[in-house]
C-alpha cells in the first residue's frame, strides 16, 4: 500500500500507522522501500494530521470504529478489511460467526469492485475493498451468470501465495511449513464464500450457492482461481467475457490459462475461458496478485475513480516476470 502511494502522481503518504511495530522506523520493517527514516505512528486518530482519503488495512474486526470515524470527520476510506463488505447483517453473521458492531452501516459503504460497481463508485466517500478470493472469482463468474450462459452449481477452486495470510508468525506458514507442499484450508467454511455469493447476486441479480475451497501453495504471492458451471448457452462464453471486458484498463480476456507469474506486481487480471462439452460445463481460470488487484492496487484504482484521477494513475498493468 504505501510502496503505490509512493509512486501516486496525486497521493501523498502523510501518516503511517502501525500496531506492534508503531515507533519504528519504515526501513526496519520495509527495508525494500525509499523513505526508511519514516516513522510508524501508533493508531491514534487523535493525532492525524489533516487528510483527505485513509487507506486501513487492518485485521478484523479493527476497521469498523476507525473507519466510521474517519468518514464522519469527511474523510474518504478505502477499507482493504473485511468489516464493512458484507450488504446485510445476516450474511456478515454467517460469513464471520457473529454479529457485526453497526449492523445499520452493512451496504452503506461501496463494493469496491470497480469492473463490476465501478458506476457507484465517482464520488464516493465509503469503500470496502473486495476480498482476494472474491475478487478473481467475480471477475470470472459474474459477466457469464448475467448473460444467463450459466447457472449453478458454482465450483470455485484457489490456490493464493503464502502472503494471503499476511505477515504474522505462525508455525503452519513458516518456510519448512509451506515448501514444497499444497493444502488446503477452510474447506466449506472459508468467509469468503458468502461473500462471492453476495457480489455474484449484487452483479447479476441472480442468487445462486457457491462450493469455495482455497488453497495454500509455496510462493510469495499471486493467485489463481479457476472457477466451473453448468453451461446453458454453448459457445458463448469467451464472447461474453470478451465483450464484458472489452474497455476495461486492467482485465485482459486470454486464449491460454494464465500464470500467476504473469500479474505478480501489477494490478493486472488475466481471464480464460474454456467450454467442457462432454459435462457441459464451463471453466474460467482468473490469475491475480492477491497483494495487488486482490488489495492495495484494487484500493488504489477504487481511490482514483472515487476523488476524480485517472483510473490507472499510480497503478502498472506489467508484471514483474524476468
Amino acid at each position: 500500500m504505501i510502496r503505490l502511494v509512493d509512486g501516486h502522481p496525486s497521493l501523498e503518504a502523510v501518516y503511517l500507522g502501525a500496531h506492534t511495530q508503531a515507533g519504528m522506523a519504515l526501513g526496519e520493517v520495509h527495508p525494500q522501500l525509499p523513505g526508511p527514516d519514516r516513522v510508524l505512528e501508533a493508531i491514534d486518530l487523535d493525532r492525524l494530521p489533516e487528510v483527505e482519503a485513509a487507506f486501513l488495512a487492518l485485521p478484523h474486526g479493527r476497521s469498523w470504529e476507525a473507519g466510521l470515524r474517519l468518514a464522519r470527520a469527511g474523510v474518504s476510506v478505502f477499507d482493504l478489511g473485511s468489516d464493512f463488505r458484507m450488504d446485510t447483517p445476516e450474511r456478515y453473521e454467517y460469513a464471520y460467526g457473529g454479529p457485526h458492531p453497526m449492523p445499520d452501516e452493512l451496504g452503506a459503504w461501496v463494493y469496491g469492485l470497480p469492473e463490476l460497481f465501478g458506476a457507484s463508485l465517482p464520488g464516493a466517500d465509503k469503500v470496502a475493498v473486495p476480498g482476494c478470493y472474491p475478487t478473481s472469482a467475480l471477475l470470472g463468474l459474474a459477466p457469464l451468470l448475467s448473460a444467463g450462459v450459466i447457472e449453478g452449481p458454482i465450483v470455485v477452486d484457489s490456490m493464493s501465495g503464502a502472503t494471503g495470510a499476511g505477515r504474522g508468525l505462525r508455525s503452519d506458514l513458516t518456510f519448512g511449513a509451506v515448501d514444497e507442499s499444497v493444502r488446503a484450508y477452510g474447506v466449506a467454511s472459508h468467509r469468503h464464500r458468502p461473500e462471492i455469493e453476495m457480489g455474484l447476486e449484487a452483479a447479476s441479480g441472480r442468487a445462486v450457492p457457491v462450493q469455495f475451497t482455497p488453497h495454500l501453495i509455496p510462493m510469495q504471492s499471486g493467485l489463481l482461481s479457476t472457477c466451473s458451471a453448468n453451461l446453458t448457452k454453448p459457445g458463448a462464453v469467451d464472447e461474453v467475457l470478451r465483450g464484458a471486458y472489452a474497455s476495461s484498463t486492467f482485465v485482459d480476456v486470454i486464449d491460454r490459462p494464465p500464470n500467476t507469474r504473469w500479474v505478480v506486481g501489477s494490478n493486472r487480471a488475466l481471464v480464460y475461458a474454456a467450454e467442457d462439452r462432454r459435462v457441459e460445463r464451463a471453466i474460467v481460470a482468473v490469475a491475480i496478485d492477491n497483494l495487488g488487484k486482490g488489495a492495495a492496487g484494487q484500493a488504489v484504482q477504487c481511490a482514483n475513480l472515487a476523488l476524480g484521477f485517472p483510473e490507472t494513475a499510480g497503478l502498472s498493468a506489467a508484471g514483474w516476470l524476468p
